[in-house]
């Protein structure tokens, strides 16, 4: 069972953009938090399956892009 700061943090990503300002007040406003120890938490999350339970359209979603991210960052070392 997921904790309310998981659930919490899953919706405000799944629809951050609906907040008035930047995704970073927005963080600050719900969590009181610096915006790296938010998505050092999301990167947590991504990885348990009952966050995939709980929104998998949108943790595949993060999961996919984050491993673009990744390939793209080895791709880069690698060429040069």
């Amino acid at each position: 069972m997921l904790d309310e700061t998981a659930r919490r943090t899953l919706d405000l990503e799944a629809g951050w953009w609906q907040y008035a300002g930047t995704k970073d007040a927005a963080i600050r406003d719900r969590f009181a938090e610096e915006p790296t120890a938010y998505y050092r938490r999301l990167a947590r999350l991504l990885d348990d399956d009952e966050c995939l339970d709980h929104a998998p359209v949108l943790v595949r979603r993060l999961r996919r892009q984050r491993a673009r991210r990744l390939d793209a960052r080895s791709g880069r070392r690698l060429a040069g």
